[in-house]
């Protein structure tokens, strides 16, 4: 008989971290609403005592995500930001962080407002250039933070060298995998010490639950996160732990299918006279071309593309998507089509001269494709185009 470990990823993605309910046999992972649990003694329980610490619906999630990402554990959060903020704690006064430039507004705005006030100074750099993060670490770093590919332009970071690098250093590398999921993408298997999730986008996939979730791959860095997240609390609830198992199931066909859908509408965008520029991983004229097809196993619904007319032209095409087929709205990774001004939305926080420096101009539109008819998706956009 096949062994379970031998499994592929979309046999996993349905199974892993699921087996039967013994009590009753049933084959969804019920949804476990207790808040603790009976023990026969003093300390003799069943693996639970408080839901804090653990919960039966929440474990086959974070089983679950440690079998997709190849991880030695996994831990589910009530937000991406709450995991992050969660394993940051590992840090003390005086650690010191590189971090990729390119990254998730609200990212930045933690590390530049919240953990800079407790004495962790963080270097931005552009990580697609490895020597940029060896030229930026110090005896002082502690993590090198990358995100690919990045939110938005979409750049990659190569995981395998910058784990390399920050090993060398005796420094952790933690990776953002949400861009990519766990089906396209495993930081693990380069290098990467921990990975992160806003599960609220590709693996939830359905615009209806916020969370986060991380994996380690060492015991050392698991006792020490599940101390954090039992400590600081910031767990997801039974129930969107079930929705996320939900959205897991399908998650390898969804991904498949925006794929398809990006590359046709990057292709058809880097024709049309008032884009340009197109960032997707998918095209060969993307400077990390042949990194993504050595790192990835495709390339994401994710694009971004730059107007010709600057902030007075992308917002006149976002503002005019209101009551069509795409959607103005922040987030990602959904099954419906979303349009992001990330200058005056996602990325409002960042400083304008980091923002610059980083490639995110006010003429820059994000897209998150969703699975609708990809026809429909280009004469939606063809007509937001003709409107500008």
């Amino acid at each position: 008989m096949q062994k379970r470990e031998d499994y592929r990823i979309e046999t996993h993605l349905i199974h892993a971290g699921q087996d039967p309910d013994p009590t009753t046999g049933a084959v969804i992972t019920p949804i476990h609403t207790t808040t603790t649990y009976a023990q026969a003694g003093i300390g003799e329980h069943k693996g639970f005592d408080y839901s804090r610490a653990g919960n039966p619906t929440r474990k086959a999630l974070e089983d679950n995500i440690a079998v997709l990402e190849g991880a030695h554990r996994g831990f589910a959060f009530a937000s991406g930001m709450a995991g992050l903020t969660t394993f940051a704690h590992m840090l003390k006064a005086g650690d010191h962080i590189v971090a990729e430039e390119n990254a998730y507004g609200g990212t930045v705005r933690y590390l530049n407002m919240v953990l800079a006030n407790f004495g962790v100074k963080t270097t931005y750099v552009d990580a697609s250039n490895p020597k940029n993060v060896e030229a930026a670490m110090t005896s002082a770093t502690r993590l090198v933070i990358a995100e690919t590919p990045t939110n938005p332009n979409l750049k990659l970071n190569d995981i395998k060298a910058l784990s390399e690098i920050a090993h060398k250093h005796s420094a952790l590398m933690a990776v953002d995998n949400t861009f990519a999921s766990p089906y396209l993408q495993n930081p693990h298997k380069l290098g990467a010490d921990i990975v992160f999730h806003s599960a609220t986008k590709y693996i939830g996939g359905h615009s209806d639950v916020l969370a986060g979730l991380v994996t380690v791959n060492t015991p050392e860095l698991g006792d020490r996160l599940h101390f954090l997240q039992k400590s600081m609390g910031g767990v997801l609830s039974p129930f969107d732990s079930w929705l996320l198992l939900r959205g897991l199931k399908t998650l390898h066909v969804r991904m498949q299918r925006h794929c398809e859908n990006a590359q046709k509408i990057a292709e058809h965008l880097a024709r049309h006279p008032k884009v340009t520029k197109v960032n997707y991983p998918g095209l060969p004229s993307h400077p990390q071309y042949e990194l993504a097809k050595r790192q990835m196993r495709g390339m994401s619904g994710m694009l971004s593309f730059e107007m010709k007319g600057g902030l007075p032209a992308a917002k006149k095409f976002a503002t005019a998507s209101v009551g069509g087929v795409w959607t103005l709205a922040e987030s990602l990774g959904a099954v419906e089509s979303l349009i992001c001004h990330p200058v005056t939305m996602t990325h409002a926080s960042v400083p304008k001269e980091q923002r610059e420096r980083s490639g995110v101009t006010d003429g820059l539109v994000r897209l998150s494709v969703g699975l609708e008819s990809v026809d429909d998706l280009i004469e939606g956009l063809d007509g937001l185009l003709a409107k500008v």
